[in-house]
C-alpha cells in the first residue's frame, strides 16, 4: 500500500511517516502543495494524508485538483481546524475523511486502512491460499499454523500476490505497490524480497516466476 503524506510541520511529518512505515505502508513525505502535486502527478497512491494549510499550493486546492482528475487517490485531511463548519467545508471539497489534530496514531493507521479498501476492489481482511493465512488487519501471515515472521515489505509483497488471486504480478507494480519513492528500479530490491520470501515460505514453493513477466502464486 502506498501512502503520501504532504504536511508542512516537518517533526509531525516524521512522525506520521516512521508510525506508517512500521505498520507496513510504502510511505513518501512532503512539505509543500507544488511537492505533493507534483509525486500525485507521478505515482498511482492509495490515500494521501493532507495536512489543509499546506504552504504554496494550499491543500484545498491539492484536494480539488485530485478530485478534477478522478484519481483513485483516497484523500484524508489532517489538521488542526477539527471544528464542524472546517470538517463540512473539508468534505465538500472532496476529501473521504477528516481527522483534526492532535489524534491518536492507532486512529489515524486505522484510517489510513479504511480508505486503502475503498480505492480498490474489496479485499477480505483474511488471504489464504495453499495453506498461507494472511490476516491483512492484525499483520500475521502463516502456512500450515507456522508463523513466518515476515519483514514489513516481504508482508506488502506476499499481500498483493495473494490479492492478485493466481495472476501473474510483474516486478514494476510490486515496485510501484510497495516501495516509495526513494526505491532504485536497477537494485534488484523486488528480485532480493522475494528470494527471502521464498525461503521464510519453504517448501513446496508457492511462488512461481514467469519469465520476463513476474511473479504468481
Amino acid at each position: 500500500m502506498r501512502v503520501l503524506v504532504a504536511e508542512d510541520e516537518k517533526t509531525l511529518a516524521g512522525f506520521v511517516t516512521t508510525g506508517l512505515r512500521r505498520a507496513g505502508f510504502a510511505v513518501d513525505t512532503v512539505h509543500t502543495g507544488d511537492a505533493a502535486l507534483a509525486l500525485l502527478e507521478l505515482y498511482d497512491y492509495d490515500v494521501v494524508v493532507l495536512d489543509r494549510d499546506l504552504p504554496g499550493v494550499h491543500g484545498d486546492d491539492v484536494a480539488r485538483w485530485l478530485v478534477g482528475s478522478a484519481a483513485r487517490t483516497r484523500i484524508l485531511m489532517l489538521t488542526a481546524s477539527s471544528g464542524v463548519e472546517e470538517r463540512v467545508a473539508g468534505l465538500d471539497l472532496g476529501a473521504d475523511d477528516y481527522l483534526g489534530k492532535p489524534f491518536e496514531f492507532p486512529e489515524l493507521v486505522s484510517r489510513v486502512r479504511a480508505l486503502r479498501r475503498r480505492s480498490a476492489r474489496p479485499v477480505p481482511p483474511l488471504l489464504e491460499r495453499h495453506g498461507i493465512r494472511v490476516d491483512t488487519v492484525r499483520r500475521t501471515a502463516e502456512r500450515d499454523g507456522r508463523d513466518l515472521g515476515l519483514s514489513p515489505k516481504e508482508f506488502a509483497v506476499l499481500q498483493i500476490l495473494l490479492e492478485a488471486d493466481g495472476a501473474v504480478v510483474s516486478a514494476e507494480e510490486l515496485l510501484e505497490r510497495a516501495w516509495d519513492a526513494h526505491a532504485d528500479p536497477f537494485t534488484g530490491a523486488v528480485r532480493v524480497c522475494m528470494s527471502k520470501l521464498r525461503a521464510k515460505l519453504g517448501e513446496p514453493g508457492p511462488i512461481r516466476t514467469v519469465q520476463g513477466v513476474g511473479y504468481a502464486l
